[in-house]
């Protein structure tokens, strides 16, 4: 439909308001959002499928196990990759004063880019798996924190460091201060992507892309179009719910998205776009009107 190295998908699959729209079928009593996932790389658009990857949220608050990988594998066709948030415990420095962390609410993270911990508890349930094939990006999803942009960068530099090549990574940030020559050195140096994430109090995804000179840091693309900018997530998801419509467009969230994907197949990078509800309200509809745009800018111009 567009260039075969770019792969739409939404931040997760599992929303009843798509229900008539992405989900056509009826699902017994408590058995939807377990076997939707089939039905979800159903839905074409325009004579194709316009779904070829999908994010994992839930795998941000515990990784997966073999077991629930092998149960997605089974509902994934071989042309289509499924991109995991990583497990918080790597990714959050300090713990936030919030009940559900319990007696670590408020105390620093020892586990904070703990490689070794990455392997054990996230990648090893992959191999078992043999997920490998299926695995978008791993996305390293870090909340805005305290570290001085040099330390920050030289965990980061350590960790990825320490990690095996047969997996994508990708990092997002959530402190504009991080975006500059820095940053951009390690994740290049390592081959990872910085994932250009359209968030409440990030800059805008073409202001993103100057701030790291450009040019991509890995062999691929990453974006996540999670709210609209100078909203805050409760007011972005009270506007977006149900998540049966668009609500508002974001034009230069679009146009700066279309421009990223074609300078990323421009070099033969695929690129992978996660569109979220909150977003514009319908992360569908949301991609679909990305695919016309990018029909309407005309053929692709590989590298």
């Amino acid at each position: 439909m567009v260039s075969p190295l770019v792969r739409f998908g939404t931040s997760t699959w599992t929303y009843e308001g798509w229900k008539g729209q992405v989900y056509l079928k009826d699902y017994p009593k408590g058995t939807f959002t377990k076997r939707c996932l089939s039905e979800y790389w159903q839905f074409f658009y325009n004579g194709s499928p316009l779904f070829r990857t999908v994010g994992n949220d839930s795998t941000f608050y515990r990784p997966p196990t073999s077991q629930q990988l092998r149960a997605y594998r089974d509902q994934m066709p071989e042309w289509v990759e499924m991109c995991f948030k990583v497990w918080e415990e790597i990714t959050v420095p300090v713990f936030a004063p919030h009940p559900r962390y319990g007696v670590k609410a408020g105390k620093t993270n020892p586990r904070f880019l703990d490689a070794q911990l990455f392997k054990d508890l996230v990648l090893t349930p992959f191999r078992e798996a043999q997920f490998q094939d299926c695995a978008g990006p791993f996305l390293f999803e870090f909340q805005r924190h305290d570290l001085s942009i040099a330390e920050f960068c030289s965990k980061l530099d350590s960790f990825f460091g320490e990690l095996p090549d047969e997996f994508k990574y990708a990092v997002e940030i959530r402190n504009a201060g991080l975006l500059g020559p820095e940053y951009r050195k390690v994740l290049e140096a390592h081959g990872v992507a910085h994932m250009y994430n359209h968030w409440s109090y990030m800059p805008a995804l073409a202001e993103q892309h100057k701030r790291m000179q450009g040019t991509f840091t890995a062999p691929f693309t990453v974006l996540r179009l999670l709210t609209p900018l100078k909203m805050s997530y409760a007011d972005a998801k009270k506007r977006a719910a149900p998540y049966t419509k668009i609500v508002a467009e974001l034009p230069e969230m679009r146009r700066d998205t279309v421009a990223l994907i074609r300078q990323s197949i421009a070099q033969a990078k695929p690129a992978y776009v996660l569109v979220n509800n909150r977003s514009e309200g319908n992360a569908p509809k949301t991609i679909q009107g990305l695919v016309e745009m990018l029909r309407a800018a005309g053929p692709f111009r590989h590298g």
